[in-house]
């Protein structure tokens, strides 16, 4: 890529790295800022050619060029094994030469995947440095192919964190029969992400602060690539092979470089560029080429890579983040997440997690996908007593805490409704039909096609349940999926519901864990989550401590775990949203049989007085202390 890959990585002198948790305009992590290298230092007066062999780009050709033999060097120049085709990777051009009479070649940056990449001045203006790239072997239809899509598509591109194309020109080298085009880049000092998999601990820790290099860098990281990816989607381009060497961190920004590859989402007939490793596998591109699904699998395991460098998020967001990579790199594209802004606000989410269980302040802000509820279950520690508790006489001892898991059909309805899809025809038509009964909507959806969508189909489900029909419910479910698909989080959620409804508590887990893979970054989902493990980790809890065998051992043990996971649960989404009162009240339960009072006591007392269930909290602490 455009910066020199031998360049040291400097931190800025001054101020030096940023405050731990400082975050920037856009909500994310502030970077580091790393110095530019002097181009003296980034650009190499000496050409190396690749090693190690490359494919040749002659279309269905599987022959390898480049390959050196009895322990020999590679050649720079020859033909293709297999079909006979001359290659050559000798560069074009060297220190001292001029394009288009007023380029200065300075020497060279690095082979990109179909070209030298050279560095540059424009002695138009003194001290402004750009990146020449031009084809590495001119015999290569692909590489030539790709090179005059990048000269084209790079012209009208404009995004802050992409590298800007200033123009092309034309070169003719003596003894060539044609010129060689040469795209003329704007000149990116820093280092790729790829060093960051290398670099020493020491190198990291002076570069990122006294934290070293955080995980919440590579979602910074993260978000910014896809911002910039979902600037391509959205002018109908695929980038097709995102990979850390492909993104250079440059003072406190990022740019994505090397856009040889990028291609329109819908040619299905030019050939593939992609790197191995950070590709979706062999069988689906030889399938269905590429689509936006697969630039998010190059972004997902980007992050994966990088993310092993990093010290563990504390609490719930490392799972949260490995629920994320799964769901962009799953092997069913129809898995992964559908555009790059919908991974990115599921990568902002994680991140808002891993902020505020690693101590930094919370950061609550309305869901995109659930509605906002006031609705709370499990508040019985939150009632006043009846009169009876509080003129006991004493000595007849305390009445029991109501510190039980409430019902699954109190916690069914009190859970969030996901939002409306806006791009369904009939998510504006059901507010103006709540009033009926659902079998009003369920039969005049048969006869309109307007409302026979996987909306209705949803609000019909929420309504039968909510008239204790679950049978109907789950009737609708199953519709709204068969026009959905299998992969869709609503259908997870909704069945979720139906079986809490009956008391299937085990199942709906099963189904929240679902959406729990597909949106890794909401709260309602992990607000579930604990509820089912609360309540399945009281069933075994009377045999467990009534017996002592080693089956009664067992269950002693599932029970541990079961409270360990609901009180993870429960804290990541109170540590989020300090006025969730549905979470606190868990966590206080879970809290006051694991540690006693005081514990409980500590998590009722963060409750914000800005959260509608402060007042409750406060008489539940009461309760807990007194009671």
């Amino acid at each position: 890529g455009p910066a020199g890959p031998d360049a040291p990585a400097r931190p800025a002198q001054g101020p030096g790295a940023p405050a731990a948790g400082e975050l920037d305009r856009d909500g994310l992590l502030v970077l580091p800022h790393l110095l530019s290298p002097e181009p003296s230092e980034a650009a190499d007066t000496v050409a190396r050619p690749p090693t190690g062999g490359r494919r040749c780009g002659v279309d269905n050709c599987a022959g390898t060029i480049g390959v050196s033999y009895d322990g020999g060097p590679a050649p720079d120049h020859g033909f293709c094994p297999e079909c006979g085709t001359e290659y050559s990777f000798r560069p074009k051009l060297r220190p001292g030469d001029r394009v288009a009479g007023h380029y200065a070649v300075l020497g060279y940056l690095a082979v990109g995947g179909h070209g030298w990449v050279y560095l540059a001045e424009d002695t138009r203006v003194p001290g402004l440095h750009v990146v020449l790239k031009g084809l590495i072997n001119t015999g290569d239809a692909v590489a030539r192919r790709a090179a005059v899509e990048e000269r084209r598509s790079l012209t009208t591109l404009h995004h802050r964190d992409i590298v800007r194309i200033v123009t092309h020109v034309q070169h003719q080298v003596p003894g060539d029969a044609e010129p060689t085009g040469y795209i003329v880049m704007e000149y990116v000092g820093g280092r790729s992400l790829s060093w960051i998999r290398f670099a020493p601990e020491e190198e990291l820790a002076r570069l990122f602060g006294t934290g070293g290099f955080e995980f919440g860098h590579v979602i910074t990281y993260g978000c910014k690539i896809l911002g910039a990816l979902e600037y391509l989607h959205d002018r109908g381009l695929l980038y097709c092979d995102m990979k850390p060497e492909n993104v250079i961190h440059y003072g406190r920004e990022i740019k994505v470089i090397d856009l040889g590859a990028i291609r329109r989402i819908d040619d299905r007939s030019s050939g593939l560029v992609h790197t191995h490793g950070y590709a979706p596998p062999k069988s689906e591109r030889d399938r269905r080429g590429l689509d936006v699904d697969s630039d998010l699998y190059t972004v997902g395991r980007t992050l994966k890579v990088l993310a092993e460098r990093a010290a563990r998020p504390a609490g719930l967001a490392a799972r949260s983040f490995e629920a994320l990579i799964r769901r962009a790199t799953h092997p069913e594209p129809a898995a992964r997440f559908r555009s790059a802004a919908e991974m990115s606000r599921q990568l902002w989410e994680v991140l808002r997690e891993d902020q505020a269980l690693g101590g930094r302040d919370p950061y609550p802000e309305r869901s995109t996908r659930f509605e906002p509820t006031a609705a709370v279950f499990g508040a019985a520690l939150g009632t006043v007593p009846a009169l009876q508790w509080w003129t006991r006489r004493p000595g007849t001892g305390t009445p029991e805490l109501p510190a039980g898991a409430p019902e699954p059909r109190a916690a069914a309805r009190a859970l969030p409704v996901p939002l409306p899809d806006a791009s369904d025809p009939a998510a504006v038509l059901l507010g103006g039909l709540a009033a009926d009964t659902p079998d009003r909507i369920a039969e005049r959806s048969e006869g309109d096609p307007a409302l026979r969508t996987v909306e209705t189909a949803l609000w019909l489900c929420r309504a039968y349940l909510e008239a204790g029909d679950a049978a109907r419910a789950e009737e609708w479910v199953a519709r709204a999926k068969g026009w959905s698909g299998d992969y869709d989080w609503r259908i997870f959620w909704h069945r979720g519901l139906i079986h809490l409804t009956r008391g299937a508590v085990d199942k709906a887990e099963d189904e929240f864990a679902a959406t729990y893979a597909a949106l890794p970054g909401e709260a309602a989902p992990k607000l579930a989550l604990g509820f089912c493990a609360e309540y399945l980790a009281e069933r075994p809890r009377e045999s467990a401590e009534e017996g002592g065998g080693p089956a009664d051992a067992q269950a002693a043990a599932r029970t541990r775990v079961r409270r360990a996971q609901a009180e993870e649960f429960y804290e990541a989404v109170l540590r989020r949203d300090p006025t969730q009162g549905s979470a606190a009240f868990g966590l206080a339960r879970v809290r006051l049989r694991r540690a006693g009072r005081r514990p409980a006591v500590d998590v009722l007392d963060g409750v914000p007085t800005t959260s509608r269930h402060y007042d409750a909290a406060r008489v539940a602490a009461v309760r807990i202390l007194t009671g």
